[in-house]
């Protein structure tokens, strides 16, 4: 849903939201010759100023610039995506390049990045690693792998500008058995890598989630407990993080990229840092998927969708099993089986970096285009004797 659009412009704040009632239902009077005639329809009795309906004044939508001095005046903001969209990418970057070239000193806080892993950023940020280090460093493909393209403009401009970066999330180990055994389930050394308090009071936010959870079908009311259970601590972590973040760096705004659903109604990250901090800070969500609702954000931003240029592709399914990387299957008239990879080859390396795990072919390959071609070292099973080797010259497509 487009709401405005203005060239130049990535995306436009909306400050004034439609929300409208459903019209109630009138009978319709009989046909003629039909039956018999029903009375005429009474005039339903509205109260005066009962109407809920609110008005969305076009012409008063300022472009996403105008509000950033108003963005200026707080410590945290938060600015929602969802992860595959590439124009709330955008958006967000558009929102640190206004707040720093007010000189504001800020920091970026990412729900794509998990807390033990700070370290590889402070040296990607400082220029002390490559690129490729930081997103080996951190795992990203194994722990967050949406295309890594949508956060790298984001990322680069931290580095040119020195401006620090936070990793927000939880470690992926603690949630994953969060769902498998509850909070409960945790050793006394998980236990302190999860978030010191939960808050469940908010009973509105449990019923969205209970909404969400409803629509996929589960395994009754534990099912559900242990699922909000791994909601509430990527909440109250990443909150945790930023709070700390904040009253440890008192002259440094933070802006805080996450999915939207962890910010609407400021239910899930921002009501759980102003519990730690006293600072509430302002939201800013994508028009897409939310309701337009005064509570749900300070800022909706709608913006025309864009999408990234595909990416090469070796054209196989693999599966990793054991530190090894097996061809399950090849498609047909793709670049692999033109270069003669078969079913059950090992991957060896890609472009000379080896690999072990299905996050060494997506770190291989993330900024390869099609047309371009990459190295591949295989091995090939034998009857009898050891694995052959091999080196095969794919064409991405």
């Amino acid at each position: 849903m487009n709401l405005f659009a203005r060239s130049g412009t990535v995306a436009a704040a909306l400050a004034v939201l439609l929300l409208s009632a459903p019209s109630a239902a009138v009978p319709a009077a009989a046909a003629s010759g039909a039956g018999p005639r029903e009375p005429p329809a009474q005039a339903m009795a509205v109260p005066e100023g009962s109407s809920v309906a609110r008005a969305l004044d076009m012409r008063a939508m300022p472009a996403l610039e105008r509000i950033i001095p108003r963005l200026d005046r707080t410590r945290v903001v938060f600015v929602g995506e969802t992860h595959d969209r590439l124009d709330h990418h955008l958006n967000q970057l558009e929102v640190i390049r206004g707040l720093h070239a007010r000189r504001r000193a800020i920091a970026i806080g990412m729900e794509q990045f998990q807390q033990p892993f700070q370290g590889v950023l402070d040296d990607y940020v400082a220029g002390r690693i490559s690129e490729r280090e930081m997103l080996e460093g951190t795992e990203y493909f194994e722990r967050w792998r949406f295309d890594y393209r949508l956060y790298r403009p984001i990322l680069q401009y931290a580095r040119e500008h020195g401006i620090p970066v936070v990793a927000l999330n939880v470690p992926a180990e603690i949630t994953t058995k969060i769902g498998r055994e509850g909070l409960g389930g945790l050793s006394e050394a998980e236990r302190a890598q999860a978030p010191a308090e939960i808050d469940r009071h908010d009973e509105a936010y449990q019923a969205r989630l209970r909404t969400i959870f409803e629509q996929h079908p589960r395994n009754g009311e534990q099912a559900f407990e242990r699922w909000l259970e791994v909601q509430l601590t990527w909440d109250e972590g990443m909150a945790e993080r930023a709070a700390r973040y904040l009253n440890e760096n008192p002259r440094r705004t933070l802006v805080v990229l996450a999915g939207s659903g962890h910010l609407a109604y400021r239910s899930g990250i921002p009501n759980r840092v102003a519990r730690r901090t006293g600072v509430s800070g302002m939201v800013l969500l994508p028009v897409d998927g939310v309701a337009l609702e005064p509570e749900v954000a300070d800022f909706l931003l709608t913006s025309q969708a864009r999408s990234l240029p595909p990416s090469g592709r070796l054209g196989v399914g693999i599966e990793a099993q054991e530190g090894r990387v097996r061809v399950a299957s090849v498609e047909p008239n793709s670049g692999a089986e033109e270069a003669g990879v078969r079913e059950g080859d090992e991957i060896v390396a890609i472009d000379g970096h080896p690999v072990a795990r299905f996050s060494d072919v997506r770190l291989a390959l993330w900024e390869r285009s099609a047309g371009e071609k990459s190295t591949v070292e295989i091995l090939r099973r034998r009857w009898i004797g050891p694995d052959e080797p091999a080196t095969l010259t794919v064409t991405l497509r």
